[in-house]
């Protein structure tokens, strides 16, 4: 566990193992500890596993000492700030996935850096510029979050966060997932928000995409159902899929040990890799 100052920020992140590098990209309202059963589980195999907070969120802080972040957070200052700890930390190329709005933010890393990254994980995402209809309801959502706090949108979003099976199963997953909502500042998840609203259409970058892609979806996600994911998987050329039954928008939490075994054999997939993924100092 760390924090870095880059640039106007302060970054809270996990930088567990050693080997090569896997970075995870939470989404919203979240922080990065959404990561947890994957830091432990491949930083144990052999991988270097690095979770970031992104600004606004978790232990990232704005100066002065404040998470509060006023505007809008596009989804390139995520991307940007990403890179700054990767390099930071040393690390030249990675591996790197992302959750909902992680998977975007990762889809920009890729549009701004791609020779930064060696493989990509998408999970519980989508590619497509908002809607009209979108957009403003993701601005209503940025004022209530201001107006009220995030406990009462916690409360209403968490049966479809995760699944039923998962609230009657494992509670202890859904507290988490109902902690780190109400938890996240609602400046920094309002101004995720109004840059969601404004993001880029990616799906023509989709098939632009020249390394491994790994595409993973809870069966019950009714935020980014399968067939959101499917059109991923069929836009990046020799894509893997990834359907995760008894989850819905959390697989990575809800069913880590399928979560964690459809990643550690796309890992073992990919090809060694000559040039070094970590700078020398």
């Amino acid at each position: 566990m760390g924090s870095v100052h880059r640039r106007e920020i302060t970054v809270g992140y996990e930088d567990e193992g050693s080997g090569e590098p896997l970075v995870l990209v939470h989404g919203h309202p979240f922080n990065r500890s959404m990561w947890r059963p994957q830091t432990e589980h491949f930083s144990r195999a052999g991988r270097r596993v690095i979770a970031p907070d992104l600004r606004g969120y978790g232990d990232s802080t704005m100066a002065p000492d404040t998470a509060a972040v006023p505007g809008t957070t596009p989804l390139a200052t995520f991307a940007r700030d990403l890179v700054d700890l990767l390099d930071h930390l040393g690390v030249e190329r990675c591996v790197l996935g992302g959750l909902s709005m992680g998977g975007q933010i990762v889809m920009e890393c890729y549009r701004l850096f791609p020779e930064r990254i060696r493989g990509l994980v998408f999970a519980d995402t989508f590619a497509s510029a908002e809607t009209a209809e979108g957009k403003a309801a993701r601005y209503a959502m940025a004022e209530r979050l201001l107006r009220e706090g995030m406990a009462g949108y916690a409360d209403e979003v968490l049966a479809k966060m995760v699944s039923p099976h998962t609230i009657a199963t494992r509670p202890d997953v859904a507290a988490h997932v109902l902690g780190m909502m109400t938890t996240t500042p609602p400046e920094g998840a309002a101004a995720a928000l109004r840059g969601r609203a404004e993001r880029p259409d990616y799906t023509e970058l989709l098939s632009r995409i020249a390394v491994p892609s790994l595409v993973v979806v809870g069966a019950e996600d009714a935020y980014t159902p399968v067939g959101d994911a499917r059109e991923i998987h069929e836009r990046i050329p020799d894509s893997r899929l990834e359907i995760i039954d008894e989850a819905a928008h959390m697989p990575n939490l809800e069913q880590p040990d399928v979560f964690n075994a459809a990643l550690d054999e796309f890992l073992h997939s990919l090809p060694s890799t000559a040039a070094p993924s970590t700078l020398q100092a």
